[in-house]
């Protein structure tokens, strides 16, 4: 495989390395992209050192099988004709197409064939809360259709990029110190706080965030179930959580659950309060799985059952779930065997 990360330098694109190298993704030839802050720098990579290119329109993706992006929506669309015209796959990491028809959406847990029909050479990676959320979601689709989901997600300042975790922990430090701390990356200051907003809100008082995990979670799992979510950014530096309430067509026991979760490819199952086992970001951070616990029946709903996750934004929300794309196409596809 010849391999091209966009966005190379950011936070994403330093997991994408990081990926490829603990899986032993095939590469023949790696070429790294990114802006023109970025250009000119150099990261090692299987003990090679490779200096990251100005992203240019240009034929630079003509040898190019598989193209990581993950530099901003705004760079997506810009340069989405020149990375794909070759015949390059863009697996892109933003939330430019994702709601595209003719892009699909994809979480290889619950959809990976939808991958191999991509009329524009482009598949989308989905919003890191909805990935994680679906992961779980599907093995109970499996066992009785879901009617609604309500969420409530607790996420990391990883989920704003690189900069933002830098701010956070100087927020820290500065609020320690007793000196005013910087606020950029954040409407407010988030140690010590949380904040009800993850980017801008919609006509209908939800944020964009929110209204991508109901939008996300219907194309990802071809499913009519309603997503209703709240979404707070809170003082953690890397790794998601979320409680999640679902409504399905039969009851489902948490026995039942529990078992079906802890088959399920992805997900690791820690749910043993009695000894205060649970999945926390402490302890997510930097892992592949989804974590699973606090499984129970919902009391205010007899078909109802509620849960509690924990993941890692930077890897399965984002490289992770990328590379596996790649992976099943690698297997599945023949235009790229």
């Amino acid at each position: 495989m010849n391999v091209a990360i966009v966005g190379a330098s950011g936070a994403v694109g330093q997991e994408f390395l990081r990926v490829l190298d603990e899986r032993n993704f095939p590469i023949d030839n790696l070429v790294l992209f990114g802006s023109q802050r970025s250009a000119g720098r150099k990261y090692k990579f299987r003990g090679k050192e490779y200096e990251v290119k100005l992203l240019q329109h240009n034929d630079d993706f003509r040898d190019i099988d598989i193209a990581f992006t993950s530099a901003g929506g705004g760079t997506s669309k810009e340069f989405a004709e020149t990375i794909t015209k070759h015949g390059a796959v863009m697996i892109d990491n933003s939330s430019a197409f994702r709601m595209d028809e003719d892009v699909p959406l994809v979480v290889p847990e619950c959809n990976a064939k939808d991958a191999l029909n991509r009329p524009r050479g482009i598949i989308a990676n989905p919003n890191c809360t909805t990935i994680m959320m679906v992961v779980c979601l599907q093995p109970l689709e499996n066992i009785s259709h879901i009617r609604r989901i309500h969420i409530a997600s607790y996420q990391a300042a990883s989920g704003a990029g690189a900069a933002a975790m830098a701010e956070l922990e100087q927020q820290y430090r500065a609020v320690l110190d007793g000196k005013e701390p910087p606020v950029e990356k954040f409407a407010y200051q988030l140690a010590y706080n949380v904040i009800p907003q993850i980017d801008v809100f919609t006509d209908n008082g939800y944020t964009k965030e929110e209204m991508k995990m109901f939008n996300e979670t219907r194309k990802i799992m071809h499913t009519d179930a309603a997503c209703s979510a709240m979404c707070v950014r809170v003082p953690s530096l890397r790794s998601h959580s979320e409680a999640v309430w679902i409504e399905t067509e039969r009851p489902i026991s948490p026995e039942e659950a529990r078992e079906a979760m802890a088959k399920a490819e992805g997900i690791t199952v820690i749910d043993d309060p009695a000894n205060k086992k649970y999945p926390m970001p402490l302890f997510t951070a930097g892992k592949d799985d989804v974590y699973v616990g606090r499984i129970r029946r919902d009391l205010a709903n007899e078909n109802g059952l509620t849960f509690w996750l924990c993941g890692d934004q930077i890897k399965k929300g984002a490289a992770l779930n990328a590379v596996q794309i790649a992976e099943y196409l690698i297997k599945e596809d023949e235009r790229l065997k």
